[in-house]
């Protein structure tokens, strides 16, 4: 298998992933969105009035996913969780910090043993993020190019990215967008792309059956070996033994 090859594999299996995690947010969902935009523009105030009555416990119109009333509740309570996700990541909110709040949220849901402890949740995750969306528009804007950057980052996880491939891409010289990107994201280039990739490979660790070998190559470790090195280094433990405990 030549090198162009083998570039497309990964970039299928790195699309592959992606597309779950897409089809998970892309469920029905209310379609209110000016509750949606209230959360965006980080108006706490006026979530904190509209979430006074959580709509999980107003059920009619809804879809039935489950047969299981608890059951059915966990699922409605995921999707909204994704959709207020996505609408604050479209808005601003870094991806990592969106999901990892909507993974903390459902996992609360997923160990309530009744639909009335699911439907309390629905107002401080609700809260939590239009607070995390009014502290980020308090803070002074990013620069483009660092966001352009990030986008590039993500979209090439299944690649080596290197700081002059970035550079180009932006139009700054390297020495300039290094200081530039420590600067806005506290990282150096080459940390903040380790760490996007060992987050993303905690996600295909929990959510896929992919070996840790297709894991690693397929995010452009040169080795297995090397990628367990970097994630214990990173998480504490092996990937297998993150898989065994979060699987």
């Amino acid at each position: 298998m030549d090198r162009d090859e083998i570039s497309t594999d990964k970039n299928l299996i790195y699309r592959e992933f992606l597309h779950r995690e897409e089809m998970f947010v892309r469920a029905p969902y209310n379609p209110e969105v000016e509750f949606y935009s209230c959360i965006t523009s980080g108006d706490v105030k006026k979530v904190d009035e509209l979430t006074d009555e959580s709509i999980l416990d107003k059920r009619e119109g809804w879809g039935i996913l489950s047969e299981n009333e608890l059951q059915n509740v966990k699922y409605h309570f995921v999707i909204t969780t994704a959709v207020v996700a996505r609408y604050c990541i479209n808005a601003g909110l870094p991806l990592q910090t969106a999901y990892d709040l909507s993974d903390h949220y459902i996992l609360i849901a997923d160990k309530c043993k009744t639909p009335k402890a699911v439907a309390a949740l629905h107002k401080p995750m609700c809260l939590d993020y239009a607070k995390r969306m009014r502290s980020l528009q308090k803070k002074s804007v990013q620069s483009p190019y660092i966001s352009k950057c990030i986008d590039l980052i993500y979209d090439r996880l299944h690649t080596k990215i290197s700081l002059g491939d970035l550079a180009e891409y932006c139009g700054l010289s390297e020495s300039y967008l290094c200081r530039l990107f420590k600067e806005k994201t506290g990282l150096t280039v080459s940390d903040y792309i380790t760490k996007q990739k060992i987050n993303t490979a905690k996600k295909m660790l929990r959510f896929s059956d992919y070996s840790v070998s297709d894991i690693a190559n397929t995010l452009a470790f040169p080795s297995q070996s090397y990628f367990t090195k970097v994630f214990k280094a990173e998480c504490g433990k092996t990937p297998l033994a993150f898989r065994n405990e979060n699987s």
